[in-house]
């Protein structure tokens, strides 16, 4: 069965750190990796190789909702993280992978990310719209930097 594979890239006004946080943290999480019109439910989450994390998001408007969960791989604080991702929807079978590099840079982190094994009744095209919408939410998350 053919899979895609979507690839994105952003430079981000802060710290690699507080961008690892927001991969690893599930309130964090729930806040921006939704696309835009879905809530997000973190069940549970354990950020460290062979920890797991289960999810599900809500479409708003329908209240339908989709469940998905995986295992991390490999986890460098402030530098890289790799998991895996797999749907509970049958028709959406297989296994994905998501990779995630950080890199310091002079003006905040460059922020790579690499999404492969995406199943073949999701349209690339929509999978990388919904990321453009998720990292737009992100970067609204991290950016800011707030005193106390």
């Amino acid at each position: 069965m053919p899979t895609g594979t979507v690839q994105l890239h952003r430079v981000l006004q802060t710290t690699p750190e507080k961008l690892y946080r927001a991969f690893t943290e599930g309130p964090a999480l729930a806040k921006w990796i939704p696309p835009y019109g879905f809530t997000c439910t973190v069940h549970e989450l354990d950020a460290r190789a062979g920890g797991r994390f289960r999810m599900s998001f809500e479409n708003f408007s329908t209240g339908h909702r989709h469940a998905f969960g995986g295992e991390y791989l490999q986890l460098v604080p402030g530098e890289f993280i790799q998991y895996t991702d797999r749907f509970d929807d049958p028709g959406l079978a297989g296994e994905l992978r998501v990779s995630v590099w950080l890199k310091a840079v002079s003006c905040g982190t460059e922020l790579r990310i690499e999404q492969t094994g995406i199943p073949e009744a999701i349209p690339v095209e929509q999978c990388y719209l919904g990321w453009q919408q998720s990292l737009q939410q992100l970067a609204n998350l991290v950016e800011p930097d707030i005193p106390n």
